[in-house]
């Protein structure tokens, strides 16, 4: 996709470095968004029966998958923007040669908007998975925990999510080697960080969904545990640890199927 959009030089690295006004204002308007998701996940919880679709669990409703997809959107922005900023604000940064402030500020926005609408698509999947957990027996459903989590922790230890990973972790190193100019630029790099940033943490958002039942607790963890192997020092190895844990639980609950239960207990979130 944005296979023909011309490429033109990356920006000098020194120059990009900086924070001018734009992007500080950028940036605080991006903190502020994520501090309204956050209020939303923490503050407006959707009943677990109404996110898994389970009233109509034969018959999922156009409504129902509308409204799951929304606030799925929403969730999605409160744990991945945190992780996203620094990349956002550097975009933000090598825009200062756009003539026109409303033409710099409507490209940041172009670039963050289809970074989250990648993530708001794969409530569309999310949502079918949802729906069809509720039509499954307990017992398939334990071990369908069991492989999940096991599946989520070996891709964790995967040279494939270290490769994501590096992309993720890099912010200049990915706008250096993705460089592209103009609006459709801004689209295209947007879509190629949103890619690896889904290729990256698909796995956790799976074990969110089917082992956490998208429970709170959920949630807050996998959004510290995207941010720390995004942001800190040592990322990698944070995503490794991460993966063991993940492969140690996915053995515990294939051994006791009746751990499933615990960890799909108190479902509440968006």
């Amino acid at each position: 996709m944005f296979a023909d959009t011309p490429r033109e030089s990356a920006p000098d690295p020194a120059a990009a470095s900086g924070r001018d006004r734009v992007t500080v204002v950028a940036l605080i308007l991006l903190v502020v968004i994520t501090a309204a998701a956050w209020a939303h996940v923490l503050f407006s919880p959707m009943s677990a029966d109404d996110m898994a679709g389970m009233s109509m669990a034969m018959a999922p409703t156009l409504g129902d998958g509308v409204g799951y997809v929304a606030g799925w959107a929403v969730m999605m922005s409160a744990m991945m923007l945190p992780s996203a900023l620094p990349m956002i604000g550097l975009y933000a940064a090598t825009q200062r040669s756009a003539a026109d402030p409303g033409s710099r500020v409507a490209r940041v926005a172009l670039f963050t908007l289809t970074y989250l609408g990648l993530w708001a698509m794969t409530g569309v999947p999310i949502y079918f998975g949802s729906v069809a957990l509720s039509a499954i027996t307990a017992d398939a459903l334990a071990y369908g925990v069991a492989g999940v989590l096991l599946l989520a922790g070996i891709f964790q230890l995967s040279p494939l999510k270290q490769v994501c990973l590096r992309h993720c972790r890099s912010p200049l190193a990915f706008l250096l080697g993705h460089w592209r100019a103009g609006w459709l630029g801004g689209l295209a790099m947007g879509w190629a960080h949103a890619r690896y940033c889904l290729g990256c943490c698909w796995a956790l958002m799976v074990v969110l969904v089917v082992a956490g039942a998208m429970g709170l607790a959920w949630v807050l963890l996998i959004a510290v545990v995207v941010a720390a192997e995004k942001i800190l020092p040592r990322g990698e190895r944070i995503a490794r640890l991460a993966g063991v844990a993940l492969v140690a639980l996915g053995i515990a609950v294939a051994v006791r199927p009746e751990l499933a239960v615990a960890l799909r207990a108190g479902r509440h979130s968006m």
